[in-house]
C-alpha cells in the first residue's frame, strides 16, 4: 500500500451553526499538506467528459455520532488531493412559518425522513458522482431556515456523503460505493449533542433533552438504526477506530488506481488556426520590458481579430447616408463574452474590449500544485446566462494544456456549449495543442505560433519564457511550477 498519512487520535468536535458546505472551509489542512475538498483536476475520456465516475462513500450514524470526524480522518489519510465533503445537514427543507416556529420550541421533529429534501438530495449528489459542477444549499441551524446564497462546489476524485439517514433512500443507496456505518454509544452521542446544541446552537439545556427524547431517540431507533444492515463496514467508536479506518482507505486506495491512469493519445481533431507571426522581440531575452509589452499588445489585437472572424455571422441590411441599402453581415449568436485565465490571460482583455464594444469579462485562477503537478482551481467568476455565448477564453501560453483542459471543463460545467468556445493563445506547445484537441475536439484554437517542445519544468521550447513575469516586470518564485502566472503551461 502506497505512503500515506498516518492516523492520529480524534481532533477536536465541529464547530458551526450553518451547514457544513458554508462555514467549512474548502480544504483540510494536515502537518504535510493541504487537502482541497473543491475541486478537481481534469480526468478526461476522448470525448472530453470525467475519465471516471468519482468513488462516493456514504457516512452514517446517529446525531452525534462523530461522522464528519470519521469523514476528516478518511480524508487525511487517503493522501488524495480532490475531496468533497457533502454533509445531509445541507438539505434540510424550507420550514413554513408554522414549521419555524415549532422549531423554535423545540418541537419540530428534524430527525425525521420528512424533514429532508431528498429529491434536490440526490440530483445533487448523482451530478456531483458525475463530475458536473453543482450548488449546495447552506442551511442556518440558529435561525431554521436555508440561506440566500448557496455554495456552488466541483467535482472530484472523492465524494464523502455523510448524514443521519444517509442510508435512509432507494435512490440515495445506488449511488454509494460503500457504506460506512459510524456507530457510537448513546451516551455519549447526548453528551456530545448537548455540548454542540448549547455551545455552538445557542439552545438551552432543557430544550435539548426535550428535543432528544421526543424526537431524536425514537428517529434513531425507527429510521436510523436498522439501516445498519446496508453497511458494507460498520465502525464502532467512530474515529478512534484506527483499524477500520485503514481498511476503509486500503479499499478506496485500490479503486481510485484504477480510475487516475490513463495516457492522452497525440493527436488532434479540433479546428486549430495558426497565424504564425511571434515577432522576435518577444523571444528574445534581451528585449526591454517596454518593447516586450508593445509587441505583445499588437500580436493579442491580431489574434483577437483573426479569431472574430470566425464567429458565425447572419445577412444584415443597414440604410447608408445616401439613403441606399447595404447588404452586410453581424454575429448571429445572442452575444460574446471574454473569459481570461489569470494571470497572464488577463493582459489580452484590453485588446478584445478594444473590437469587442461592451463585452463581458470572466476570470479563472488555475494554479498548480506544488506536490501533485496537478492543476487546481482557485477563483472563478463569470458573467451570468454565460451558456448561451460565444466565449473567448485566453491564456498568454499554453504548454502541457492542462490548464486550459480544467478551464475548458469549468466553461462546459456552466453549461457553455463547446463549439461556441475560442481557445487564444500567443504561444502553444505541440504537446498542449493535441491534449486540449483530444479532449474537446469542437473547441476552436486559435494561435500565433506552435514550438515543438516542452522541458522538465514545463516550459515551451523555444518558448518566449514566463509572459507574466516579463510583461508585468516581476520575478516568479524559485519553487514555483507553472501556473496562471504566465509560464507556458
Amino acid at each position: 500500500m502506497r505512503d500515506r498519512c498516518p492516523l492520529t487520535p480524534s481532533q477536536s468536535p465541529r464547530k458551526r451553526t450553518t451547514s457544513q458546505s458554508k462555514t467549512e472551509p474548502p480544504l483540510l489542512r494536515t502537518n504535510k499538506r493541504t487537502i482541497y475538498t473543491a475541486g478537481r483536476p481534469p480526468w478526461y475520456n476522448v470525448t472530453g467528459t470525467t475519465f471516471k465516475e468519482a468513488f462516493v462513500i456514504g457516512l452514517c450514524g446517529g446525531s452525534a455520532s462523530g461522522k464528519t470526524t470519521v469523514a476528516n480522518k478518511i480524508i487525511e489519510a487517503l493522501d488524495v488531493p480532490w475531496v468533497v465533503l457533502l454533509s445531509m445537514d445541507s438539505f434540510y427543507k424550507v420550514l413554513s412559518k408554522e414549521e419555524q416556529e415549532l422549531a423554535a420550541r423545540n418541537e419540530y421533529n428534524f430527525d425525521h425522513p420528512d424533514a429532508f429534501d431528498f429529491e434536490l438530495l440526490v440530483t445533487v449528489l448523482r451530478k456531483l458522482k458525475k463530475g458536473k459542477s453543482i450548488k449546495v444549499p447552506v442551511y442556518d441551524f440558529t435561525s431554521h431556515s436555508r440561506r440566500k446564497e448557496w455554495k456552488t462546489v466541483y467535482g472530484a476524485n472523492v465524494v464523502i456523503f455523510e448524514g443521519i439517514l444517509a442510508f435512509a433512500n432507494k435512490e440515495l443507496l445506488k449511488l454509494l460505493d460503500m457504506k460506512v456505518f459510524v456507530d457510537t454509544d448513546s451516551d455519549i452521542r447526548l453528551v456530545r449533542r448537548l455540548k454542540r446544541d448549547i455551545t455552538n446552537r445557542g439552545r438551552d439545556i432543557a430544550g435539548v433533552i426535550k428535543q432528544y427524547n421526543k424526537f431524536v431517540k425514537p428517529a434513531f431507533e425507527q429510521y436510523i438504526e436498522p439501516t445498519v444492515q446496508v453497511a458494507d463496514i460498520v465502525v464502532p467508536r467512530g474515529g478512534e477506530n484506527f483499524v477500520a479506518l485503514d481498511l476503509i482507505v486500503q479499499h478506496v486506495h485500490s479503486q481510485l488506481e484504477k480510475v487516475l491512469s490513463y495516457t492522452l493519445p497525440k493527436h488532434t481533431a479540433s479546428p486549430l488556426c495558426i497565424i504564425d507571426c511571434v515577432p522576435c522581440a518577444l523571444r528574445n531575452k534581451e528585449t526591454s520590458r517596454d518593447e516586450f509589452i508593445f509587441y505583445s499588445k499588437r500580436l493579442m489585437r491580431l489574434l483577437i481579430e483573426h479569431a472574430l472572424s470566425f464567429l458565425p455571422l447572419k445577412p444584415v441590411s443597414v440604410e447608408t447616408p445616401q439613403e441606399t441599402v447595404y447588404e452586410g453581415k453581424r454575429l448571429s449568436g445572442k452575444r460574446i463574452t471574454g473569459v481570461s485565465i489569470l494571470r497572464a490571460g488577463e493582459t489580452m482583455e484590453q485588446a478584445l474590449m478594444a473590437v469587442c464594444k461592451d463585452i463581458r469579462l470572466g476570470k479563472i485562477l488555475i494554479q498548480t500544485n506544488h506536490d501533485t503537478g496537478e492543476p487546481e482551481l482557485h477563483y472563478l467568476r463569470l458573467p451570468k446566462d454565460i451558456s448561451e455565448d460565444y466565449v473567448i477564453l485566453m491564456d498568454s501560453t499554453v504548454s502541457t494544456g492542462a490548464a486550459a483542459l480544467m478551464a475548458v471543463r469549468v466553461l462546459l460545467d456552466h453549461d457553455v456549449q463547446e463549439d461556441k468556445i475560442f481557445l487564444l493563445s500567443l504561444l502553444m506547445a505541440e504537446m498542449g495543442v493535441h491534449s486540449v484537441a483530444y479532449a474537446f475536439p469542437k473547441v476552436r484554437i486559435i494561435t500565433t505560433a506552435v514550438d515543438k517542445k516542452v522541458n522538465d519544468e514545463f516550459h515551451i521550447i523555444p518558448g518566449i519564457g514566463n509572459f507574466g513575469d516579463r510583461y508585468f516586470g516581476t520575478d516568479a518564485p524559485s519553487d514555483w511550477y507553472e501556473s496562471d502566472e504566465g509560464m507556458d503551461y
